[in-house]
């Protein structure tokens, strides 16, 4: 087993945290890659990267807010040019299934030089709990401008499975893997599902891309509901309707049902829980 420690950019996110946890385990060394490591890394400060790179033979990437916002290409770019130059051997990208700006950055990986393993993921499971729909979820009302699209909702403990294989056996270089759950489910589907595995009526509402907007607007500031916005009018116009092959082909395990996570986050309370606290139970990250 290499000594070399693996980056995890992004170590507090969703997917970063589960990577952290499951390396570690998994008698991995791990530096973690965030504003507060040390060294430290910020997307946002380019001279704190070669430090963070030091050493490393292969490194999780997840960008931040999101592969969506304009400058995300110049960033990878960058990244990229400077990892090469640090000698990593492999990267591994969490991309964002149907989003154009997301696989421009795919190809900047895949043509940097380095190793790599792209990891393109659906809708997380875990946005009901940890993310923006904590709340909503706990408010009984889940409203979104999906109409009736259906999306292949994905677990990120099976994303964390997978970036993990990828990090530490080179079978899975120059991969792509399109990770989803096991079926497709719309909104209405999801909200059925809450409501079973809580006990209480969860209810969709189809709104607007101008109400979402302005909900949004009020509550996270205009550059958040500006990105989330125009990331829902990309991806809900029926595009990502199909299932990916990932979790299987790196794994060989299916993926986790929408229905199993439902139950297993129900049995820890957070769903029963005041709606006054939900934004200091929600956490973000990628």
């Amino acid at each position: 087993m290499s000594t070399s420690p693996i980056l995890v950019i992004g170590p507090t996110g969703k997917t970063g945290r589960r990577i952290v946890q499951k390396l570690t385990q998994g008698g991995f060394a791990v530096r973690e890659g965030s504003r507060r490591s040390d060294p430290p890394f910020d997307w946002d400060q380019p001279q704190t990267w070669p430090a963070a790179f030091a050493g490393v033979k292969a490194a999780y990437v997840t960008f931040y807010p999101d592969l969506a916002v304009p400058g995300a290409p110049a960033a990878i770019t960058a990244l990229t040019k400077c990892a090469k130059e640090s000698g990593v051997d492999r990267l591994v990208l969490l991309s964002g299934r149907g989003e154009a700006n997301a696989q421009r950055c795919e190809d900047i990986v895949r043509h940097s030089g380095v190793g790599y393993t792209l990891i393109r993921a659906s809708w997380f499971n875990q946005n009901f709990d940890e993310g923006q729909l904590l709340g909503p979820v706990l408010d009984g009302v889940v409203a979104m401008p999906a109409g009736t699209v259906k999306e292949p909702f994905v677990d990120t403990d099976d994303i964390a499975d997978v970036a993990v294989a990828a990090l530490t056996d080179a079978r899975h270089s120059g991969q792509l893997y399109e990770v989803t759950g096991p079926r497709l489910l719309s909104f209405d589907d999801v909200a059925a599902e809450l409501s079973r595995a809580i006990g209480r009526n969860i209810q969709y509402a189809a709104i607007s891309f101008d109400q979402f907007h302005a909900a949004l607007n009020e509550d996270a500031g205009p550059d958040v509901a500006d990105l989330l916005t125009n990331l829902c009018k990309e991806v809900f116009d029926g595009r990502n309707e199909s299932l990916g092959d990932g979790v299987p082909r790196a794994l060989g395990r299916p993926p986790r049902d929408f229905s199993e996570y439902c139950r297993s986050v129900a049995a820890t309370g957070i769903w029963s829980m005041d709606p006054s606290n939900a934004a200091m139970a929600a956490q973000g990250g990628d």
